[in-house]
């Protein structure tokens, strides 16, 4: 994949980017694009195609056609209706924080980024809902709701950047999800346009909408299957009193075990987050929450609810904690203490940036009972490697974020990382975890889907996006193996346009 992504790259001079930038503008596309929306809204220089031609993943750059920037549904199915007519691929895009790779335009796409579509549209506090448009960053939508009593479950570490459209595509989790559940328990509806540039409403607010659960179908498609513009969300009311404990370990193993311990209690905390020494280390120093630098491993946990009930279940945390080997158990004594805690836990991965400056963050869930047999294999398969791996992960649910850490501009190093991941991935798959838990399948682990799923399910798979797009227009590429996919990498290179590549 990252052949093909490469090798659509040239070198060009000045001259010949004017020249390119010339012939796209006489592009018939580009200008029914700018009449549909405006000039200023479909961009075709190379500042913004290149910036659309990344996420936030370590694969190489693709290639972006025009990029348009929509303000309404409208738009966005007058673009679809072009692409359509003219036969060109669509990518949706919200804020490019995808880690698997899922953004990256192949064969020189229309790029739509719903980025302008940022309004929250309603709050029916009544019925506890919003409708809000898909390019709503997450944490945004929290704090509109906070005042109200309100916020929004899913709690992504990007959400200060990330949108509810790039929530909706991936199904994100977050730290909290362990007691509320991922971006699926938290809609209701979707307004979808489809490849055809028709819209249609999938789900709805009453409690058992009529015919099948096409909501659920969407929700982590990956923009396989069309573009949301409009989402309905169930607002989680605030909970009425919080508790935070900071746990210390000699050993990740040991904190692992504590948290299996935990849930086997019949605990379910609103958080259990796990981060080794090497990782707390790099956010003590950048936070100074207080987090213990000599610790093997830390464990973040958080219960919320009544306050009569959340002592009894802090305290019988601290008591499985010092029956798990816990070397120092400490409560956040105020809210200010709280928020310093979780800051270093969502800014975890840019505390990397003090190990090394580039980073290739896994996304696997392995059963609890797994966890420290499992991270055990991840430090060997980097040490073997000789890379850097850092472990910080949502421990409740079993979902690990291996996290390797290394300078891209050492020859041969992205080889030795990419060869270390699908080991690190092929270890969980054998403990009987999955791909993913939050961050989709992309690129990043499109090549895996084979060993995970058998054939007839990935032609069952294929069948569903097919029904929504039949042309496979929407986001070709992706998820699912070119063997099986109706749009394969080979196909996107003969309809890429040479202006544009």
């Amino acid at each position: 994949m990252a052949g093909f992504l490469g090798s659509v790259r040239r070198r060009i001079t000045p001259q010949g980017l004017r020249d390119a930038q010339q012939d796209a503008a006489a592009d018939p596309v580009v200008r029914l694009l700018s009449d549909a929306l405006s000039a200023d809204r479909v961009r075709i220089d190379g500042a913004h195609r290149s910036l659309h031609g990344h996420d936030a993943s370590v694969f190489d750059g693709g290639v972006s056609g025009p990029v348009c920037y929509p303000t309404s549904t409208e738009e966005v199915q007058a673009i679809m209706r072009i692409a359509k007519e003219h036969k060109r691929n669509i990518v949706p895009r919200g804020a490019g924080t995808g880690l698997a790779g899922g953004a990256i335009p192949l064969g020189a796409p229309i790029v739509v980024a719903v980025t302008k579509m940022n309004r929250i549209l309603e709050v029916d506090v009544e019925n506890r809902v919003a409708w809000v448009e898909p390019g709503v960053i997450n944490l945004d939508l929290t704090k509109h709701l906070q005042p109200l009593g309100f916020h929004f479950a899913p709690d992504p570490s990007s959400q200060q950047v990330c949108t509810i459209g790039g929530n909706v595509a991936n199904n994100s989790g977050g730290p909290h999800c362990l007691a509320y559940g991922v971006t699926n328990s938290h809609v209701l509806a979707i307004e979808v346009v489809l490849p055809s540039g028709d819209a249609v409403m999938l789900g709805g607010v009453d409690a058992e909408p009529a015919g099948l659960d096409l909501r659920g179908a969407f929700i982590g498609s990956e923009g396989t299957l069309g573009i949301a513009t409009r989402v309905c969300v169930r607002l989680t009311p605030n909970p009425p009193a919080v508790k935070t404990l900071l746990l210390s370990f000699a050993s990740i193993g040991d904190a692992a075990s504590t948290v299996s311990s935990i849930i086997a209690d019949g605990i379910v905390p609103a958080a259990l987050e796990v981060m080794d020494q090497r990782i707390t280390q790099a956010v003590e120093n950048y936070v100074q929450a207080g987090y213990p630098t000599d610790a093997g491993a830390v464990l973040l946990a958080e219960v919320d609810g009544l306050a009569e009930s959340i002592e009894v279940d802090a305290e019988r945390i601290a008591q499985i904690g010092r029956e798990q080997g816990a070397l120092e158990v400490r409560v956040a004594a105020d809210e200010a203490e709280r928020a310093a805690l979780w800051k270093g836990r969502k800014t975890a991965f840019g505390a990397v940036a003090q190990i090394a400056p580039d980073y290739y963050l896994h996304d696997t869930v392995v059963p609890r009972s797994a966890l420290a047999d499992v991270l055990e294999k991840v430090y060997e398969i980097a040490e073997r490697h000789d890379l850097t791996v850092v472990n910080v992960f949502h421990a409740g649910d079993g979902n690990l974020h291996p996290l390797l850490a290394f300078d891209a501009r050492k020859e041969g190093v992205l080889d030795r990382v990419h060869a270390a991941g699908a080991e690190i991935l092929r270890v969980c798959l054998d403990a009987g975890g999955v791909l993913s838990g939050e961050h989709g399948i992309g690129l990043e682990k499109q090549k895996f889907m084979d060993e995970f799923f058998t054939d007839d399910d990935l032609e069952h798979q294929n069948r569903l996006r097919q029904s929504f797009d039949p042309g496979c227009r929407t986001n070709p590429g992706k998820v699912i193996p070119t063997g099986h996919s109706c749009a394969d990498i080979a196909a996107l290179k003969r309809v890429s346009n040479e202006v544009w590549v």
